[in-house]
């Protein structure tokens, strides 16, 4: 009798948390989606989560906040769990539940943790070339950059970074105390160094603290910090 009272406690708890977190709708930290249909694409937030700031997939809620469930929860479960261990490339650490909503449908809560072992990618096919890192921005998941990749690499043996502050390292802190963002294209061309050079120049100055960088699907910008 006390074990049915605190578990229907704890399933009130959870359905409260679920509602809560849906009337927020989609941000950095929280994504929904319908069903599995694609597991394939579905990792892909699951992987931005662990290389960014960690974050909750909820599935079983569509875009519109309407908290359908899952008729079959175990089964969707396998089919992401499947997905995970296939296709995530370094294995990542996650926590999944299991909340009942009306109609004795069930909603499937994934808590992703922040990774300490970024980047993560999606690895579809087995070949190293054709991984993909994603990050979280804002409430999508977009593709890193090879910036951003090397960026998440030397997070984890930032704590001693050391650059040599010269020519080029001024023209870029001078454009940007006139301008409130730069790409790696812009710098290149302002400081009159090739691409490659830029490109590096930017990435240890974001592990620095110098600057801080804004990922996007298209190209990314450097802002000061």
């Amino acid at each position: 009798m006390i074990l049915d009272y605190q578990f229907t406690q704890q399933s009130r708890s959870d359905l409260r948390e679920l509602k809560e977190l849906v009337r927020h709708g989609e941000n950095k930290h929280v994504e929904f989606k319908l069903k599995t249909n694609h597991p394939e694409k579905i990792i892909r937030e699951i992987v931005a989560f662990a290389n960014s700031d960690g974050g909750k997939l909820i599935i079983g809620v569509g875009d519109d906040k309407s908290i359908k469930g899952l008729k079959f929860a175990d089964e969707d479960e396998f089919i992401l769990q499947r997905a995970i261990e296939r296709h995530i490339y370094p294995a990542i650490d996650y926590d999944v539940r299991h909340v009942t909503v009306e109609g004795d449908r069930e909603v499937l809560i994934y808590t992703i943790p922040k990774s300490p072992f970024k980047p993560h990618y999606v690895d579809l096919d087995g070949i190293i070339e054709n991984r993909k890192a994603y990050v979280r921005v804002e409430d999508r998941s977009v593709q890193a950059s090879r910036e951003m990749r090397e960026i998440l690499k030397g997070e984890r043996k930032a704590n001693n970074i050391r650059f040599h502050y010269g020519d080029k390292e001024r023209t870029l802190l001078k454009y940007l105390a006139d301008n409130e963002r730069i790409t790696v294209d812009t710098y290149a061309n302002i400081a009159n160094i090739p691409r490659k050079i830029a490109s590096r120049t930017l990435i240890v100055l974001v592990l620095a603290n110098v600057i801080k960088v804004q990922p996007h699907e298209i190209q990314d910008f450097f802002m000061a910090a």
